[in-house]
């Protein structure tokens, strides 16, 4: 069954709402029709990905593309949720630019800052007023549980931070890493699998807060470690071929001069 619908040479926003509204009715798409908020969930965070994939690359074509496909999972569970009695597409944006005109008083209002530094903490102090945060362990209970571990923990600790509860300075942040490889060696010295975790867990989480006194990304900067070693390991074993070097069955030495070998060429 067609749907009438004026083709046109280009469309806008409100086409876009448009047409997931024809898809969701009934004579439009059945498996559009069929979706929820769930059965979609995964589709989202996958569109996510590819955006920050695009801006990696700096892909302009494919983050344009990448984009749409972000907006249309808005519009996708906005439309989901019109139905439901919910709210609709222009709530969403209602409740969006409500948002950035409160937490910009220096744009909207009379509120005067002195830089970046000053915007950050109005936001922060806007946020925490307006969702009723009274303290930093509220904030932080906040942050939703589904955030990547690391991009979690980075956060807990900028909330810490503001509460006063940090190190001096990034010594101290090393020092902690130093004292949570030892505790890490003791549990896998005695084998105690649980408390082993635990202390993984408190290693890692020192990392985070190294990389957050370094003003690094902990979750950009294991994604762009863990690219460079598979780079890195492609050319290894291309050059284990060259070399006639059976990778399975050779020594970590030999491995280890063949790592060298790739880093070197790398410069």
């Amino acid at each position: 069954m067609s749907v009438n619908f004026d083709f046109k040479e280009s469309y806008n926003f409100d086409d876009l709402v448009k047409i997931m509204e024809i898809l969701r009715s009934p004579g439009g798409c059945p498996w559009d029709a069929e979706q929820n908020h769930k059965s979609i969930r995964e589709d989202f965070l996958e569109e996510t990905y590819e955006v920050l994939e695009a801006i990696d690359t700096e892909n302009k074509v494919l983050l344009e593309e990448e984009l749409g496909d972000v907006l249309l999972q808005v519009v996708f569970h906005s439309q989901i949720s019109k139905e439901c009695g919910d709210f609709d597409i222009n709530n969403v944006t209602d409740g969006i630019c409500k948002k950035l005109i409160i937490r910009h008083p220096h744009v909207f209002s009379d509120v005067t800052v002195n830089g970046t530094e000053d915007v950050l903490k109005n936001w922060d102090d806007i946020k925490r007023q307006t969702k009723s945060q009274e303290t930093q362990s509220v904030t932080m209970a906040a942050i939703p549980a589904t955030f990547p571990a690391l991009m979690k923990a980075q956060k807990v600790q900028s909330k810490a931070k503001k509460a006063g509860f940090d190190w001096d300075d990034a010594q101290g942040a090393f020092d902690k890493i130093y004292e949570e490889t030892a505790e890490l060696k003791e549990a896998l010295s005695k084998g105690e699998k649980e408390k082993i975790e635990d202390e993984l867990g408190d290693l890692l989480f020192s990392a985070v807060n190294v990389a957050r006194f370094c003003d690094c990304n902990a979750e950009s900067a294991l994604e762009k470690a863990t690219q460079k070693f598979m780079k890195r390991y492609a050319l290894v074993e291309r050059l284990a071929e060259e070399k006639g070097i059976d990778m399975k069955t050779s020594s970590i030495e030999t491995l280890d001069k063949l790592w060298e070998s790739v880093k070197m060429l790398e410069g």
